[in-house]
């Protein structure tokens, strides 16, 4: 009994400790992602406070479907609930103040709303998309009625079109700016007397090239009943203080949409940032642009799959915006370079999920979400984590970069995957003179632009500090390989007057001749016995390293994320080509009266590659002392290496079967179109063997289970 008593006391005592321990009554996880696409964890930048519903907010019935929430600079939050055809009016405290419904229009007549899906309010005015009406009401921020916007008249209105705003924004000088769900040309602008001013920022169509190609082939009457290819029209917008337009949209194809995240291109954006003349000026400058979820093959949403479907946008405080996804009911984060900052939010019953999120708005620092199908309204606070992160953007912002240093450090301290983190240091130890610690920096945020600007300073540095080295390691270069081609010269000139076997050094030298002079070149390549099979694969061993050390050595601003081939990479993407070149080369010229043999091909083929590692080794080394706006001298570099090789090989053949300029053009095509039809009956014969195989096999295992 007394063993009993203290076994229990035990357990008792192990319930009071583990239940002194906080545990987290968030639902979902905070991430981000990073630059392979897998998701990283972050701390929480916003956790749930309360869940406002109509009998909080001193309502008399439950509200049905609200369409839009707007906040003010005073905090007042506006909802449009669209099936009670009203406008609420709540205090900063979610507290009712009034309701617009009814009203007696200019006419004196009295009207009402029906079915508003849009709100948007200025210092002075209250405006409405009112959709079922067809027309915008303003009213005084006490909800007197002012005027009404009805449908713009204009010539390049689509005929028989509906006009049904669903979203409005209104900048500084009274210019609205409407989305119609029923208007593929764009945004539509009106002056601030409510005539039409134009689109702006019409959406770039998704084609499908099959459909395209078949269209073709088409009669006029058969083209008319066809799916015609349309803009996708936006489903929300906003504008911030400048007056840049936010928009929305979630009819894009999902395919484009992710391409368009992934490659940060503009033309099929689920989000966007336009000017007054609908120029997309969005800055997409983080490791992938803005648009929703990255990974939509379940690997971050568990269930979950395909593109993120965008309805909302809000602006937050300095510079931040979010987005939300209706699909997944998640909240996307970015900051005014395009960065992602965070991303929570998931579907459920719990507190702090939505059941299905429509709409989002910043409210101070607080974050509000509204859940359509609950019709509440779940306020979000702002972590200590994401005070920092906003006040060392702040910071940022301001230019006062030491004061944001310590922000960025306490940042790490909790989130070291935080990439922000590291340029904002960088920028800070950059404009204090230290350009080694600032590369290192950036570096680890793989920020290239601004790696590449601390590299120049820090070049500049150090060539003022030896100034002297610099002209004498060029002279020292120039000289040597001035030597060198001296002495390969005088070789092959003594060569070129004795008899006897050729030394390997000796056909090694010959390339240096051959590559300077391919007629006379490749003719004693062929007929004087200059080359050999041996140097050769020499030539073709040593192509294959430099392209190797390539692929390892570039520098940092050439090679941000560290990737590389395999060496067996490298010799397959260079002795696939080769040989297909060789032999389909060959089989062409046997039957077109050719006079090189497949070995003399190869050789005068694996010769012509001596430009790719004489210029691919050496821009290697000029990448580490280039910037990034010097890039192109390295490019000119490869390209005019692989110019010099084609020019080469074609001259080979040329020469090496004793072709006239126009037949060798047309053996050269010739032998492409072999090349692709020997990799053609390759896949053809190694799909067959696996088929075979793969019967066999079945056959020997229905055989094992009968015996």
């Amino acid at each position: 009994m007394k063993k009993m008593t203290q076994f229990i006391t035990l357990i008792l005592a192990i319930m009071c400790v583990v239940g002194c321990f906080p545990v987290s009554a968030e639902a979902y996880a905070t991430y981000t992602y990073d630059i392979d696409g897998f998701v990283a964890a972050s701390p929480d930048a916003y956790t749930p406070d309360q869940v406002i519903n109509y009998a909080y907010m001193g309502l008399k019935a439950d509200l049905n479907d609200v369409r839009d929430m707007f906040v003010d600079k005073n905090n007042n939050v506006y909802l449009a609930n669209a099936k009670a055809n009203e406008i609420v009016v709540l205090d900063p405290y979610f507290k009712h103040k009034f309701s617009i419904t009814e009203f007696v229009n200019h006419q004196g007549v009295p009207d009402s709303l029906n079915t508003p899906s849009g709100v948007f309010v200025t210092e002075d005015r209250i405006y409405v998309a009112d959709t079922e009406n067809n027309r915008i009401v303003i009213f005084d921020l006490e909800g007197e009625f002012i005027d009404i916007f009805e449908e713009p008249d204009s010539d390049v209105m689509p005929e028989n079109s509906i006009y049904k705003p669903v979203a409005l924004a209104v900048d500084s000088s009274g210019r609205v700016y409407v989305v119609s769900s029923t208007t593929y040309m764009g945004v539509i602008s009106l002056n601030n007397d409510g005539t039409f001013a134009g689109f702006i920022g019409a959406q770039k169509v998704t084609y499908d090239i099959l459909d395209i190609i078949w269209r073709r082939f088409q009669t006029e009457e058969q083209r008319a009943q066809t799916v015609q290819y349309v803009s996708t029209e936006f489903n929300n917008i906003t504008i911030d203080d400048d007056g840049f337009v936010y928009v929305t949209t979630s009819s894009i194809e999902e395919s484009a949409q992710q391409a368009a995240i992934t490659s940060k291109a503009a033309d099929y954006a689920p989000v966007k940032k336009l000017n007054t003349a609908g120029t997309d000026i969005m800055r997409r400058n983080g490791f992938f642009a803005p648009g929703g979820e990255v990974r939509v093959d379940n690997r971050a949403t568990a269930e979950i799959t395909g593109a993120s479907k965008i309805i909302d946008v809000a602006l937050g405080p300095e510079g931040t915006w979010s987005i939300i996804d209706e699909k997944r009911n998640k909240v996307y984060t970015y900051d005014a370079d395009g960065k992602l900052l965070f991303i929570f939010g998931d579907k459920g019953m719990q507190k702090g999920n939505l059941q299905s999120v429509e709409a989002i708005a910043y409210q101070g620092e607080k974050l509000l979400l509204l859940d359509k199908t609950a019709n509440t309204i779940t306020t979000y606070n702002r972590t200590e984590y994401g005070d920092i992160l906003i006040n060392a953007l702040r910071n940022n912002n301001n230019r006062r970069y030491d004061l944001a240093v310590e922000d960025w450090e306490a940042i790490l301290q909790r989130n070291n995957n935080f990439d922000a983190a590291y340029i904002g240091i960088g920028k800070a130890l950059y404009r204090a003179g230290d350009w080694e610690g600032a590369m290192s920096y950036y570096k680890f945020a793989y920020d290239t632009e601004n790696y590449s600007n601390a590299f120049k300073m820090w070049r500049k540095d150090w060539v003022s500090k030896y100034i002297i080295v610099v002209p004498i390691f060029i002279i020292v270069v120039v000289v040597l390989v001035g030597m060198f081609f001296k002495y390969a010269g005088k070789v092959n000139k003594k060569v070129a007057v004795t008899r006897g076997k050729r030394t390997f050094a000796q056909e090694l030298l010959y390339a240096f001749h051959l590559i300077f002079h391919p007629f006379d070149g490749y003719w004693d390549l062929k007929h004087e016995r200059r080359g050999s099979l041996r140097a050769a694969l020499f030539y073709l061993a040593i192509t294959i390293a430099a392209f190797a050390y390539q692929a390892i050595g570039r520098a940092y601003i050439f090679n941000p994320y560290g990737s590389y081939s395999s060496i067996f990479v490298q010799c397959t993407s260079l002795l696939v080509p080769v040989m297909l070149w060789v032999t389909a080369n060959w089989c062409l010229t046997t039957l077109f009266d050719g006079e090189g043999s497949f070995k003399d091909i190869f050789i005068a083929t694996c010769y012509a590659l001596v430009p790719l590692p004489l210029l691919i080794i050496p821009s290697v080394l000029i990448t580490h002392v280039v910037t990034l706006s010097e890039a192109g001298i390295v490019n000119l570099i490869v390209s005019f290496a692989w110019i010099w090789t084609g020019l080469l090989v074609f001259f080979g053949v040329m020469v090496t079967h004793d072709y006239t300029l126009g037949k060798n053009i047309l053996t050269c095509l010739g032998t492409i179109v072999g090349m692709c039809l020997i990799m053609f009956i390759a896949l053809l014969f190694s799909s067959l063997v696996a088929k075979m195989t793969s019967f066999i096999y079945n056959i020997g295992i229905e055989i094992s289970y009968r015996l």
